[in-house]
């Protein structure tokens, strides 16, 4: 069953004057300022409804997925977004863990709000061991299940834990159960490219990277700091 919840007729109305009213500035038609100010304070009265209906709370499913690079990152944002407002945050690195990336070095700044594991040892090529892979991404997922199950951890973020399971190194079932079990006000992310289509149909919140340009593939630009790791 998806998370998502249906609209109310009237919550879908509003959508639908949100939408062809716009977000003003050229694309609006008007050319005279008084015209231009009665769209654009309509627009601010159905968007204050719009915000109004949606009073409801929960912990949210949020999946980074796609070829596109900026998974990890916008995780991350959220992980900057959740301390800003004291909460605390854990992160697990899936995969990931044969370096050390400049997050590390920022986010240990935050002390205790903040928790951050990578077992992983890079990835399957520069491993080149299955057997360990399999092992230290048990060793994640263990780790993981502690914060899940932790009501003080507002944000718990799944790096790359969708490459896990795709390589089957994780059944997607035992992901799906667990995750659904957290505290009902815990947040969880989950990157990574490939996402299943079990845990896309079960998030609230799916964004799909697009590559579009790479300056690895096209411009033979190597990984640098603080743009890779």
């Amino acid at each position: 069953m998806a998370n998502q919840s249906s609209e109310s007729p009237k919550s879908n109305h509003l959508d639908d004057e949100a939408e062809k009213l716009g977000i003003g500035g050229h694309l609006a038609p008007e050319k005279s300022k008084d015209s231009y100010r009665q769209r654009m304070q309509r627009r601010k009265e159905v968007q204050n409804k719009r915000v109004g209906e949606r009073a409801k709370e929960k912990g949210l499913i949020l999946v980074f997925t796609g070829n596109g690079k900026g998974k990890t990152t916008a995780a991350l944002g959220l992980a900057l977004r959740m301390l800003g407002h004291n909460e605390k945050v854990a992160i697990v690195q899936f995969i990931k863990g044969g370096w050390q990336p400049g997050e590390v070095n920022a986010l240990k700044r935050f002390g205790d709000s903040l928790t951050f594991h990578a077992f992983g040892e890079g990835f399957t090529w520069e491993t080149q061991d299955r057997d360990k892979d399999i092992y230290l991404v048990s060793k994640s997922w263990e780790k993981s299940l502690e914060y899940l199950s932790n009501p003080d951890i507002k944000l718990v973020i799944l790096d790359e834990i969708n490459i896990a399971i795709k390589l089957g190194y994780l059944p997607i079932k035992e992901v799906l159960d667990q995750i659904s079990r957290r505290p009902p006000v815990t947040h969880v992310a989950l990157t990574g490219r490939g996402a299943s289509e079990e845990l896309i149909k079960l998030a609230d919140l799916v964004t799909e990277m697009k590559l579009i340009h790479h300056p690895f593939k096209e411009q033979g630009i190597k990984a640098q700091q603080g743009i890779e790791f």
